[in-house]
């Protein structure tokens, strides 16, 4: 499934979720019925009984019961063979996911910086300065884990740097024309 189209599902187990957009855990139970509203990248969004948007990672997804698992890009990316490749850095981060709206975060323009620096030893050092859609975005250490993930997937990078910024303010005009296409705003 992936952005559209909602399915009702049963946890056949207990699982951790993250509130969106606070970051706050939460225990979800065996039992309950939650609404399954997007599964890009690595997660799945859900919506509980009681109104709670929340973040299931893949660690997790099993216990929605889904016959596709959450594995659908980050966690089962293989690591590309070959020369290090900055694009590779950035085709990586396509596979990363804002939880809330079903648009990667290099298309939703969270990417503010993302270079490399070639090391000694002949592999790369990534930094990464990526911002939230909006600045009391609980979200940010969880999608910085999930860039950490998908960066580690590129041939030849052996130490990665990713930092929140806040300076310039996110905004609209920061993404992509297909994001802004995929979301209706032409």
């Amino acid at each position: 499934m992936g952005s559209s189209g909602y399915q009702i599902v049963e946890l056949s187990q207990n699982c951790q979720a993250t509130v969106i957009p606070g970051g706050s855990p939460m225990l979800l139970q065996a039992g309950e019925q939650v609404v399954v509203t997007q599964t890009l990248g690595d997660s799945v969004t859900v919506q509980t009984a009681m109104g709670y948007l929340v973040r299931i990672g893949a660690e997790d997804s099993a216990a929605l019961g889904l016959s596709q698992p959450a594995t659908s890009s980050v966690g089962s990316m293989m690591v590309k063979e070959g020369p290090f490749e900055l694009d590779h850095v950035l085709d990586a981060l396509k596979n990363v996911f804002d939880p809330e709206i079903p648009i990667n975060v290099v298309d939703l323009g969270l990417i503010y910086l993302c270079q490399d620096e070639l090391l000694p030893d002949g592999t790369h050092r990534v930094e990464v300065k990526m911002s939230m859609t909006a600045p009391g975005c609980g979200m940010g250490d969880v999608l910085k884990e999930d860039a950490r993930t998908a960066i580690k997937s590129v041939s030849g990078v052996s130490e990665i740097d990713i930092e929140l910024v806040w300076d310039p303010p996110w905004g609209q005009d920061r993404m992509s024309p297909a994001a802004k296409l995929q979301l209706g705003m032409y």
